[in-house]
């Protein structure tokens, strides 16, 4: 029991802990807080930086939202950043919600509410572009929310996590929200690094259990079973299931390997193609259809309910066999709910464009229940079909894997079709960390008492794999940063050449490869440990041994190299001699299995890869095929005889009529006075005379040697030996550590050399443009340079280039736009040797000078070791142009080839590179450019594309030229 003196100090410790602004905090939460919730808010509260890795749906978001709550008492600002826009406008409304509008703001590109409130909402593009300008908006800054920090593995958004987190002035705190990775320590660590005290908080913990199924035909089996046989929840922790305790059920296991059997087993009834699906009811397993999946969830109370599907069109396809098999998942109060929503949401879209987006089909699959979610939809409409889920009334959403990065949209069950994907190149299997990602949508938060994860069966399926990716949780981050254009020109005008080499190799990924160069060097330094180990043992009191072991070596491999280039002259001239056969050449086979006489039938040399394979009949009357294989060295022509017209080696009269005369060519010994005839003779040993005399050299020089006479020579080159080899291993490991050392600073060096080059920066003691510089010289930034400095497209060297070369300046608005998205447009399909229509004219005539100017710049790179800048792509010129010039909608999409989605996404890309090259014109004062580039994004911005930003939709941050997160799969 404890003392009176302990009593009152716990009960002084409980009046502070209410004082706290995490006390207050908490009375303002409708739920208790987990553990780590409040160990990463106490850290924020102390004034460290946290960095808090937790799976889906563990309510990390808290702690954003703590962050929020003290910078608001405080008197502070707090920026909460998102890697996609439909991230960012979900956090908003959240925000406003609990704070009100007047509060909270929202800058995404082309979306701005409220900017100088004193907690805005973002895309992390939006804040680096504030740091590279020295925004005001700055000013009073006190924490930085990095929602989704893990996205800095992403190759192409990654690097811009790592420039904010670079650059945030010192007095920020920071708050990284990271999805479960293995490595969550060593991100932690650098963040400790280069942002000061940061608190790692990590949780493997799923606030609602995950049971893992595979649903065979129309049967839902559980994946994991315990010792007596029982069903078990498959989260379990860092180890494989197999390994836990835990065993894959039987059942299936039983399934997969009758399937094998029968696989494996004599076909009957014809072959089987592809698309064999045996019925569920013959009794063997079988893949069920999307259907009966959403009815037999329907039925286990497992709905609502997301099925990844990795492929646009096999979404869409979904709902409508849904559809066709009459699936109806919605009370009529639901539906009338349904229809008053989206007729709400869409009041403002143009009549005329409904049927062209496929309106009326999908506001049917919503009444029913259903609905699509992939990047090919209007934004507006994954919008609403995202908002519907939330509320309970759409309870099946067929999705592709984009759905799964970042929003928050979690289901009672998660169904995967297939665990492989495409990946832009081939069919791959997903990775134990996209099946996390996937499955962790099912379960939500104080809704569900548990989350279930469904993977349906296919031919092959093994389930021991699939509870290997349900069960492992290595899923380690690495950084995708390297320095760009833009970046660099920004970095040298803040702080210059110097200063941003050291600001770059503070960066994750030199961190990363820091620590992997740590481990080399110390296996380096062990090498060299054995090295001298290895010398003293092969010392010689007679003379130095590394010396005789070297002449020992050159005359080894001296011997080994004319060895095998005295075999492959041999093979060269047994080709040769089988390449002069004809018919009737009576030959002599001088080695190898098929050795002996015999006369030429075919000489066989049509179309053979492998060289002429000639059929010979032998002195034994058997008929053989030769290849090179077959002759070791080169056949000679003996004599000739007459092979007769029509000759049929099956006959046997014709083959000892013929072996006769083959006998009696060599009993003459010649015929037709022909001198037998074969390759230049080559040296018996088949040695060089030049490379005799060499390897005659080396053996004098060896007996020459003192070591020579060594009782203990041998036992010396052994322990030689081994210090040559650990020598080249040691060699190899210190040009890997080197490659290493300082790699973002160097890869630097180069993106600068060849901005100096192309006259964007200068040599702070030279005239802009004068020459290069060495990577000790300061440099400055010129004109051309300030002009890239605004400029952010993934291509934006490129647009620099254009610009300075006045590509566009006798553009019209229409034809500049089309220009433009050329710059920022990538082919879902692959075109090679399409060229796709374009317009005519001024615009044709710009496009062709972009891609020239586009070709030198990539020539420069290549020739510098940089990667090279992507190829201008005019698939979508000539539907923006029309677009641009007051085309309808339904027009534009058949010409483009495009979903609506794409093209609304798309072209709000092409609306922000056109601000910035007004912004760019307007900087060096080019006023009709600036005129040009506004009355293009007014000619655009209308229509569908202009409610596109209305509604506060799911486009990406326009400030990365990728629409969003990309899916290979979508593309099949």
């Amino acid at each position: 029991m404890a003392s009176p003196a302990e009593r009152y100090a716990a009960a002084r410790r409980r009046q502070a802990q209410q004082r706290t602004e995490l006390a207050a905090f908490r009375r303002s939460l409708g739920f208790e807080l987990d553990d780590f919730q409040v160990e990463a808010c106490e850290a924020l509260e102390a004034g460290h930086g946290v960095l808090v890795a937790a799976p889906t749906g563990a309510g990390k978001t808290v702690v954003g939202e703590f962050a929020v709550h003290l910078a608001l008492t405080g008197g502070r600002k707090a920026f909460y950043t998102t890697p996609i826009k439909a991230l960012s406008n979900q956090k908003y409304h959240d925000l406003v919600a609990r704070y009100g509008a007047d509060r909270v703001g929202l800058l995404t590109g082309d979306t701005t509410v409220n900017g100088g409130a004193p907690v805005v909402v973002m895309t992390t593009e939006v804040l680096r572009n504030m740091l590279y300008s020295g925004s005001p908006t700055l000013a009073g800054l006190g924490y930085v929310v990095m929602d989704e920090v893990h996205y800095l593995a992403d190759r192409f958004r990654g690097p811009v996590w790592e420039e904010v987190i670079l650059h945030l002035p010192d007095d920020v705190l920071l708050v990284s929200l990271s999805a479960t990775v293995s490595n969550a320590e060593e991100l932690g660590d650098w963040l400790d690094t280069v942002r000061g005290d940061t608190r790692v908080v990590v949780t493997e913990h799923r606030p609602v259990p995950l049971w893992q199924h595979v649903m065979v035909g129309t049967r839902l089996l559980d994946l994991f079973v315990d010792a007596t046989g029982s069903a078990v929840e498959g989260t379990v922790g860092s180890e494989p299931a197999r390994t836990s305790g835990l065993a894959v059920n039987p059942e299936l296991v039983r399934l997969a390997r009758e399937e094998s059997r029968r696989e494996r087993g004599p076909a009957r009834g014809g072959r089987r193609g592809r698309g064999y699906r045996p019925h569920p009811r013959a009794g063997r397993p079988g893949t069920p259809s999307r259907a009966q999946v959403v009815e037999q969830l329907d039925a286990a109370g497992l709905l609502p309910a997301i099925t990844f599907i990795f492929s646009r069109a096999g979404c869409d396809a979904a709902v409508r066999q849904c559809l066709a098999w009459g699936v109806r998942l919605t009370s009529p109060a639901e539906r009338e709910e349904i229809r008053r929503t989206v007729e709400q949401r869409t009041a403002e879209l143009p009549d005329s464009d409904l049927a062209v987006l496929g309106y009326w089909d999908w506001l049917d699959g919503l009444q029913r229940g259903l609905a699509a979610h992939h990047a090919g939809m209007l934004p507006a409409f994954k919008e609403i079909v995202e908002e519907l889920f939330s509320r309970g009334l759409v309870k099946a959403v067929f999705a592709t894997e984009t759905l799964a990065l970042g929003i928050n949209m979690p289901a009672r069950s998660v169904v995967l079709e297939k665990l492989v994907k495409f990946n832009g190149e081939q069919v791959v299997d997903i990775t134990p960390g996209e099946y996390t990602q996937l499955t962790g949508r099912a379960g939500r938060r104080g809704i569900d008492v548990e989350g279930h994860a469904v993977v349906l069966w296919q031919p092959g399926l093994d389930p021991e794999a699939v509870a290997g990716l349900a069960s492992t949780r290595t899923y380690p981050l690495r950084s995708s940063f390297r320095p760009t254009y833009n970046m660099a020109v920004n970095l040298v005008a803040q702080v210059g050449r110097q200063r941003a080499r050291e600001i770059l190799e503070t960066s994750f990924a030199q961190f990363q490869a820091d620590r992997a160069v740590v481990g080399l060097a110390r296996q380096a330094r062990r090498q060299e440990e054995a090295l001298a180990g290895y010398a003293e043992a092969m010392t010689c009191h007679l003379g130095d041994f590394r010396e005789y072991a070297g002449l020992r070596r050159r005359l080894a491999e001296l011997e080994r190299r004319e060895s095998r280039e005295a075999s492959r002259r041999q093979r060269s001239d047994a080709l040769a001699s089988l390449t002069a056969l004809s018919a009737g050449d009576v030959i002599r086979v001088p080695a190898g299995r098929r050795a002996g006489f015999a006369v030429v039938l075919d000489p066989g040399t049509d179309g053979d890869l492998d060289g002429p394979r000639p059929t010979v009949l032998t002195a034994e009357r058997q008929v053989r095929r030769l290849s090179a294989g077959d002759v070791q060295a080169p056949v000679q022509k003996i004599a000739r005889v007459r092979v007769p017209r029509g000759f049929n080696p099956r006959d046997a009269a014709a083959r000892r009529d013929l072996a006769s005369s083959l006998r009696n060519a060599l009993a003459e010994g010649r015929r037709d006075d022909e001198p037998a005839t074969g390759p230049a003779a080559r040296p018996r040993d088949g040695v060089r005379d030049g490379v005799r005399d060499e390897i005659e050299d080396l053996r004098r020089q060896l007996r020459r040697h003192p070591c020579h006479g060594c009782a203990e020579r041998e036992e010396h080159a052994r322990w030689a030996e081994r210090h040559h080899r650990l020598e080249r291993e040691t060699a190899d490991l210190l040009r890997r550590i080197d490659n290493r050392t300082n790699t973002i600073a160097r890869v630097f060096d180069r993106v600068c050399d060849l901005l100096v080059e192309l006259g964007y920066l200068a040599p702070a003691t030279s005239p802009a443009g004068s020459g290069g510089a060495s990577a000790d010289d300061d440099l400055v930034v010129t004109e051309a340079g300030e002009r890239l400095r605004r400029v952010y497209s993934e291509k934006d060297l490129l647009v620099a280039e254009c610009l300075r070369h006045g590509a566009w300046d006798d553009l019209d608005p229409a034809g500049l736009a089309a220009v433009v998205s050329a710059v920022v447009y990538e082919s879902r399909r692959e075109t090679e040797g399409m060229s796709p229509p374009v317009p005519g004219g001024a615009v044709r005539a710009a496009l062709a000078e972009t891609v020239r100017i586009w070709s030198d710049l990539t020539d420069r790179e290549e020739r510098r070791g940089l990667q090279p800048t992507g190829e201008p792509d005019a698939a979508l010129a000539l539907a923006v142009h029309r677009w641009a010039r007051g085309a309808r909608l339904d027009d534009v999409l058949t010409e483009a080839d495009v979903a609506a989605g794409d093209f609304v996404r798309w072209t709000r890309q092409v609306l922000d590179l056109l601000d910035q090259v007004a912004k760019v014109a307007d900087a060096l004062g080019d006023t009709r450019l600036r005129r040009t580039a506004r009355q293009a994004a007014a000619a655009v911005d209308r229509g569908v594309v202009a409610y596109a930003a209305g509604s506060l939709s799911a486009v990406p941050g326009p400030t990365s030229s990728r629409p969003e997160p990309h899916d290979p799969e979508e593309d099949r």
